[in-house]
């Protein structure tokens, strides 16, 4: 018999239905609700990532057109820069005036004393009807005899043109290259102090084979044809390759005492040492007849052109153009950090 007052034996794996009385959920059920929960953390990390990705995406190209639009209002600037930045004289270029052209730093390809921007001026200076005369204001230690030479001529063919004196004003030195294009002058002024003359040609360089002979270093050096080598510093130098450049050497300095001799003709006091490339102060270069008087530019202006308004005629590579040559190589590399920084490019 059954006593209906006895609590019912639950029977092992039977869910009760007792009212009010909650029982532990089995194995499968408790991993069916984490398999579920995994299932959403998971959702949510890709759609985060998603969202991310998209931000970056978005970023990187906000970035890109901000830089775009600041390189082209920059690019614009310099060019309205470079249109206007270039300086007015000081006084007005029909009055008679001096005109000056300053050759200072080395005179070289691509530089302020380069032919290119030194003619330019020259032409320039001559060529206006209120210049009285043409100042050259030197403060160069030399550099290329080429572009040297092709200044030196233009000189001496603008001077026979607008038959107009060429004056020369010496500041700190005159030596090499620059006493080459003095040389072309009618007259050379200097400060007693200045640095005149060394009236030579060198070809400089360093030698390695000593040292790679003693670390045990190879040169590996092919050419076609037996001088394509010539002055390798890796390379040992040959007695006719160095009788060679001798030569080459001798004929660029007999160029040079030419000039040099033409241009100042019977003022030169030659002594065995004017040509060897030693260099004299000012004073002892008046002395020896490779300058003529000491003075300034405002004297030369003053007594000797008799036209003390002084108007500079220098044509420069200003910043503007610097930057504006730069604008594309700043640009593509502006490009390559905007892809760098995208999402998924490295």
């Amino acid at each position: 018999m059954t006593d209906s007052n006895l609590p019912a034996t639950p029977i092992p794996g039977e869910k009760s239905h007792e009212p009010g009385v909650e029982r532990p959920q089995s194995a499968p059920d408790s991993a069916a609700k984490y398999a579920a929960a995994d299932g959403t953390v998971w959702e949510r990390a890709t759609l985060e990532k998603l969202a991310f990705a998209a931000l970056d995406e978005q970023r990187a190209a906000r970035r890109w057109r901000n830089f775009t639009r600041l390189a082209w209002l920059l690019f614009f600037v310099v060019v309205g820069w470079m249109l206007f930045s270039h300086s007015t004289p000081t006084t007005d270029p029909s009055a008679p005036h001096t005109a000056v052209v300053e050759i200072k730093g080395e005179i070289a390809s691509g530089g302020d004393a380069s032919a290119e921007l030194v003619v330019a001026a020259m032409r320039g200076a001559l060529e206006d009807k209120g210049s009285q005369a043409l100042v050259l204001l030197i403060n160069s230690p030399g550099g290329s005899p080429v572009q040297a030479g092709i200044i030196n001529d233009e000189i001496t063919r603008l001077k026979a043109l607008h038959k107009k004196p060429v004056y020369v004003v010496v500041e700190e030195s005159c030596a090499s290259a620059a006493y080459y294009v003095a040389a072309a002058a009618d007259k050379i002024y200097v400060d007693k102090a200045s640095i005149v003359g060394s009236i030579g040609v060198l070809v400089d360089g360093f030698g390695f084979t000593g040292l790679m002979d003693k670390l045990g270093v190879e040169r590996r050096l092919m050419t076609a044809g037996a001088n394509k080598g010539f002055l390798d510093p890796f390379s040992p130098q040959t007695e006719a390759q160095r009788a060679y450049a001798q030569t080459m050497l001798n004929q660029i300095h007999q160029q040079f005492i030419d000039v040099v001799k033409k241009g100042r003709g019977a003022r030169l006091k030659e002594t065995p040492e004017m040509f060897s490339g030693l260099f004299w102060t000012g004073q002892q270069a008046v002395e020896m007849g490779l300058a003529d008087e000491l003075a300034t530019l405002d004297q030369v202006a003053r007594d000797v052109v008799k036209a003390e308004d002084i108007v500079d005629y220098t044509r420069r590579e200003n910043v503007a153009e610097r930057l504006a040559k730069r604008f594309g190589a700043a640009l593509g590399e502006g490009a390559v950090h905007a892809l760098k920084s995208a999402p998924g490019v490295r």
